[in-house]
């Protein structure tokens, strides 16, 4: 066994900052106005923001919890927490393990189409006002093999080398310097999007519901990405709550960590969507809506390959701390369980991740009839992480608080031992974890498998 000896967060910001940089990820840039574009604006919003405080956000608490009671890695924090005898709990945090390399191999792909869109935006490549001609550009570099597997190489070296520092030198130094500028750089981009003419139809888009587009798939949408967006389920939280400090609040700490994630969602959509109305393009545009539309949007504006520029650059910070968050779950299990060192931890979890992402990276060309169940690679390991995985591992999570941990040890572990007067906000949490969000977690996992 590795030493008993553990990093950890070193200040109560740090902590915020990180674990803001583990919920803000490509979902908030990408995901989030995707979905938001294509489900009908405000209303969407209003219901993904139900989901959240329902679904997302009681997880997340538990979560973090969990990891700081134990003190230990997502497969370790059952065995402890978890009554004599009842071992299958720790399933929980191997299939966080499993999740956590499937999300990894194909959003390690979706980074680098990033990464590669920071240079090409730079250079004036991605210069075009016709959305054809931007799909065309995007199609090359996807079904490129070379190109694909090269930019998922500098993402996975790029984030590995920041994870062989540690938590401290390493996740919440990076986190200190990434997330405030993600913030400003957002706010330069909103600020740009709201003084072009005809901004207002967008801003309209995304806060004037229309409660007629409010529909049975756009509720279990909200649910999926309200799910999804807070890093729940995956074993992240479980992991970065055993390194939260002894005295941090984690109700107010998540509860902050979920307004800041939702504000950056809400900023890039205002940064988005009154250029994509200004300018006449198709707000329903879906997942195309960064790689295509984007470009066609920024290049239509004065200015426009700088603000593209800055766009993507934020884009590739956003991906780094989710990334980082979800590296740190194998790494800190080889560590911890296995007796590994870090940097050789961290050596191994990258290279299992490339086993798995060079199939999904090359979904687009060598791999692409590659398939199973009907599924490419990159499809598949989405499928299963998102659609299975996930949300299976957020029932057990509320299963096991709700009726295996129980009320007296949560009380005791989000009151600080008693030393918060928190416990209306610790009923209200149990509550839901033992009865709401699992049902309605549970709603999203027979979604996803088609049931219905």
């Amino acid at each position: 066994m590795a030493s008993t000896a553990r990093d950890g967060f070193t200040s109560t910001f740090g902590v915020f900052l990180a674990t803001v940089g583990s919920a803000v990820g490509l979902g908030n840039i990408w995901k989030f106005p995707s979905l938001t574009g294509t489900n009908g604006g405000a209303g969407f919003l209003l219901v993904y923001l139900l989901a959240t405080l329902l679904v997302g956000l009681p997880v997340m608490i538990v979560e973090t919890m969990l990891g700081r009671a134990a003190r230990a890695n997502a497969i370790t924090t059952f065995e402890r927490e978890a009554p004599k005898g009842q071992w299958w709990w720790k399933s929980i945090g191997w299939m966080g393990f499993a999740a956590a390399l499937f999300i990894l191999a194909f959003y390690s792909d979706v980074a680098g189409w990033v990464y590669a869109y920071v240079f090409k935006a730079a250079f004036g490549e991605l210069t075009t006002t016709d959305p054809k001609a931007a799909a065309s550009i995007f199609g090359g570099l996807v079904s490129s093999p070379g190109t694909s597997v090269f930019w998922q190489a500098v993402v996975l070296v790029v984030t590995g080398a920041i994870i062989m520092l540690g938590v401290a030198r390493g996740i919440e130094a990076v986190a200190r310097k990434l997330m405030p500028l993600l913030f400003l750089l957002l706010l330069v981009l909103c600020v740009r999007s709201l003084t072009l003419p005809g901004s207002a139809e967008g801003l309209a888009f995304l806060f004037r519901p229309d409660f007629s587009k409010i529909t049975p798939g756009v509720i279990l949408t909200a649910l999926g990405l309200a799910f999804f967006k807070l890093s729940v389920g995956m074993g992240t939280m479980l992991t970065y709550g055993s390194y939260f400090r002894e005295n941090q609040n984690i109700p107010g700490t998540t509860a902050r960590v979920m307004l800041a994630d939702l504000s950056i969602s809400l900023l890039a959509g205002i940064a988005i969507f009154p250029a994509v109305f200004a300018f006449g393009f198709e707000p329903a545009s879906g997942p195309s809506l960064v790689f295509m539309t984007i470009p066609a949007v920024f290049t239509s504006m004065p200015g426009g390959t700088l603000f593209m520029t800055i766009f993507f650059f934020l884009t590739a910070i956003a991906s780094v701390g989710a990334m980082l968050s979800l590296l740190e779950v194998p790494v800190a299990i080889l560590a911890e369980r296995y007796g590994f060192g870090r940097k050789q931890a961290a050596l191994c979890t990258i290279l299992a991740v490339a086993v798995f992402g060079i199939p999904a990276a090359l979904s687009n060309s060598v791999t692409a009839d590659l398939k199973l169940f009907g599924l490419n690679p990159f499809d598949l390991f989405d499928f299963l992480s998102s659609n299975v995985l996930l949300p299976l591992g957020g029932i057990l999570i509320c299963l096991f608080v709700g009726w295996i941990y129980g009320l007296p040890q949560l009380r005791d572990q989000l009151s600080n031992h008693g030393d918060l007067s928190n416990a209306p906000v610790i009923n209200a949490v149990f509550f839901l974890v033992r009865y709401v969000t699992p049902l309605s977690i549970a709603v999203v996992l027979l979604h996803g498998l088609k049931v219905f």
